[in-house]
């Protein structure tokens, strides 16, 4: 049995001696760290809300004025429509004759034609720059997110 004892002893190793006081200071650093990164992650989404709210704000603002703008400009239209259509009326019921009531039914026609072009040209360029106006804030926030997430 002595040379069972003997392998014994020789095979045993030795642990170090576990010392607490480190063992808590490395974990106080790492919950410090883990603190200090949570903040920051706060920080970033508080600002990241915060400039969300403020765009939504302004697009909701342009968007109500842009509302306001083509519904103005739909009244005008249809007002211009209106006086038109009474103009042509009038002219019809003064007409002496046939020939003359199909000459100014053609110049009235041609008339409505040229004016709902130029009104669709109108509705067109107002619809395009509403869009861009409403749409830019919510763009330039998004630009700005990918940027910051680029950069971290």
């Amino acid at each position: 049995m002595s040379k069972t004892a003997e392998k014994t002893s020789e095979t045993t190793t030795e642990f170090p001696a576990f010392d607490p006081s480190k063992a808590t200071d490395q974990l106080r650093v790492v919950a410090e760290k883990g603190v200090e990164q949570s903040k920051e992650a706060l920080a970033k989404f508080q600002s990241g809300a915060e400039d969300a709210q403020k765009v939504l704000k302004t697009t909701f603002e342009t968007a109500k004025s842009v509302g306001s703008e083509l519904s103005l400009k739909t009244i005008a239209a249809m007002r211009a429509n209106a006086e038109a259509d009474f103009s042509h009326l009038e002219a019809l019921s003064g007409a002496k004759s046939l020939s003359q009531v199909f000459e100014l039914q053609t110049a009235f026609l041609r008339k409505r034609v040229e004016m709902g072009v130029e009104q669709a040209k109108e509705f067109q360029e107002l619809t395009t720059k509403a869009a861009t106006e409403v749409s830019k804030p919510v763009k330039d926030v998004f630009e700005k997110a990918l940027k910051d997430l680029k950069v971290a």
